[in-house]
């Protein structure tokens, strides 16, 4: 355990931020507790997270906890490295996810905590750190500010949300009983897991993007418990569209939704938001946090119509001896053939070769 000292947290405050690095001992309570107390942490913040990742895709975590001068937690940082021959090593906070970041209880200690993330990204030689933030910073952390995650504000009760969407996404919403076909609805945990991720395979591969192995959302299901469902959309009895959703105190996530192609013209997509919606509002969310878009992009536009509002998201980096910020994304031109390669393998083929890569991208 490392233990850094700065005034940066107050004129009169000292602040000690430790690093809690592989395998070192770890706080998780005092450390959750203080996530607790705050509302804008996200899930992925929290401290199962860390055993997920390190346990899944056995990649080295740095946790760093920010000490007062009583001994007291008020801010947490926490780091993942990612290191291969084909895309680098680097530090995300956090990988695979829309959120991360410091979380502090002043602005002064979350980026004392990002400074010592930096000196730990000088000792342990990696080329950047990218922090997802949803605060910005000033100019010393350069951002990517091309991404915004849409959110919907959710009334007390589904008629006021069937009223306030609107006629269009109603008849929209209604359009996969029209079809002929049996239509069901599922909700569940465990048991839905193989049918959401056929559809989330399949969808991937169209995609061109290397999809996750099952045990990933495994974890996180037997992890989380309670704060996680699956809806699914059955059309005759076939898997046709899937949500997972994620729920931290009255915000609901759906961090991944798929649907398979041949239903689309059918708006199964659209009864699996919709479904997602109405869990959303039983379980008492305030908020429903559709993910992350390009404004203008086509998943924006489908998550506006639904009236979702955009929150810019700022993704702040330190980078090793400056130079221009990383492009580890699909709309990068070098990534394209790969892309179009992919979409032609056979589904088997995608699924085991895919978390292997998947595992190094952030």
């Amino acid at each position: 355990m490392n233990s850094n000292k700065t005034n940066k947290a107050g004129a009169t405050q000292e602040l000690h931020i430790d690093v809690h690095g592989p395998g070192q001992p770890f706080n998780a309570k005092a450390w959750d507790a203080f996530l607790d107390a705050l509302p804008n942490a996200a899930p992925y913040h929290r401290s199962e997270f860390r055993d997920l990742i390190e346990r899944v895709f056995g990649h080295p975590t740095y946790y760093l906890s920010a000490l007062n001068s009583e001994g007291t937690v008020c801010g947490v940082l926490p780091l993942v490295r990612l290191r291969s021959r084909l895309f680098g090593d680097f530090m995300v906070s956090m990988p695979y996810f829309n959120y991360g970041g410091a979380l502090a209880t002043e602005s002064s200690v979350a980026e004392a905590l990002m400074d010592r993330a930096a000196s730990l990204g000088t000792e342990l030689g990696v080329s950047h750190v990218e922090f997802r933030d949803v605060v910005s910073y000033d100019a010393r952390w350069p951002a990517r500010t091309d991404k915004v995650v849409m959110e919907l504000a959710l009334p007390d009760d589904e008629e006021a949300l069937w009223k306030q969407v609107g006629p269009k996404i109603r008849a929209q919403v209604r359009r996969p009983h029209k079809d002929g076909r049996e239509i069901s609805v599922e909700r569940g945990g465990l048991e839905l897991l193989a049918d959401f991720y056929r559809v989330f395979a399949i969808n991937m591969r169209d995609l061109g993007t290397p999809v996750y192995g099952k045990r990933f959302f495994r974890e996180i299901l037997e992890r989380l418990g309670d704060r996680t469902r699956i809806i699914l959309i059955k059309v005759a009895g076939q898997p046709a569209a899937a949500g997972f959703l994620l729920q931290e105190g009255e915000r609901m996530e759906i961090p991944w939704a798929s649907s398979l192609r041949e239903f689309n013209g059918i708006g199964v997509n659209m009864l699996m938001y919709w479904e997602a919606l109405r869990f959303s509002i039983e379980r008492g969310c305030r908020v429903f946090d559709f993910g992350r878009s390009s404004v203008d992009s086509g998943t924006y536009r489908f998550k506006r119509q639904w009236g979702a509002e955009p929150r810019q998201l700022y993704w702040h980096y330190w980078l090793a001896g400056g130079g221009a910020l990383p492009e580890l994304n699909p709309n990068n031109p070098k990534f394209r053939l790969a892309i179009r390669v992919w979409q032609r393998l056979p589904v088997a083929v995608a699924n085991l070769l895919g978390p292997p890569i998947v595992k190094n991208l952030p």
